[in-house]
């Protein structure tokens, strides 16, 4: 049963960050929730994201996530269109072209600060203009005014060799989460941090997964994108007495 002080509503998602992998999934089992779902992209006409148009009502936006103005102007659209968002997903690699696999000896270092711009400063800058919006939502049956996840990789939980832009990256992303979390959580925002440890294998026309480094998908050892969605969803409806924070996704035979 609702509680006076809590409302029930459509739900409404925002993507930052789009791609034919953990976004499209996330984009396309929310949409089949009956959420209004918009994904946010520098380029917002990539074919996966006029696909997710067509084929499943999402709104597309143009964003560029390191930019601030951006960002906020992004918040005041999608309201504007939608409505306060109640789940914020951003994911957000950040690597630049050419810092993959580069040694601390010869990363240059406007490559890095990129990286760093790209992923961690990109990621408070969402989780700033949600949480500014969210507390303005009312309470849901739940407990939560909303839910912002923060999509990260192993390398938030061991700095690899040859990745030392990564790793600084994904180790802010979880510093952030951790002091947002702090802040945000009693005053009824759930925040959640997900490292993915693993090469994500998206389905591709053949119907096979398959990852442009990793290769094709064995016995489920790339993580599936629509398995990942499914984890997001249910951090979203988790009851604030329950409420997960890190919860780090890897495919069963990986080894750790």
């Amino acid at each position: 049963m609702i509680q006076a002080n809590q409302v029930s509503r459509p739900d409404i998602a925002l993507i930052v960050g789009g791609g034919p992998g953990i976004s499209a999934s996330c984009a396309r089992l929310f949409a089949g929730e009956g959420m209004k779902v918009a994904v946010a992209a520098r380029n917002p006409d990539k074919p996966v994201l006029e696909t997710l148009e067509k084929q499943h009502g999402v709104r597309r936006y143009a964003c560029d996530a390191s930019d601030a103005a951006d960002v906020e102007r992004l918040f005041h659209e999608v309201g504007r269109d939608l409505g306060t968002p109640t789940l914020v997903v951003h994911n957000i690699d950040g690597r630049v072209a050419g810092i993959f696999g580069k040694s601390i000896l010869d990363a240059a270092p406007d490559m890095v600060l990129e990286t760093l711009r790209n992923a961690a400063f990109s990621a408070f800058l969402v989780a700033q203009q949600a949480a500014r919006v969210m507390l303005t939502n009312p309470t849901a049956a739940t407990g939560a005014k909303g839910t912002i996840v923060i999509t990260n990789a192993s390398a938030a939980l061991k700095g690899f060799a040859k990745s030392s832009a990564f790793a600084m990256a994904c180790h802010a992303k979880s510093g952030l989460a951790q002091s947002i979390a702090r802040e945000f959580m009693p005053q009824g925002i759930h925040v959640a941090n997900v490292p993915i440890d693993a090469a994500i294998g998206w389905t591709q026309d053949d119907g096979s997964r398959a990852h442009r480094l990793a290769g094709t998908s064995v016995d489920d050892n790339l993580a599936d994108p629509d398995r990942i969605a499914e984890v997001y969803l249910q951090l979203h409806r988790q009851h604030r007495s329950t409420w997960a924070f890190e919860v780090v996704l890897r495919p069963w035979m990986e080894k750790w």
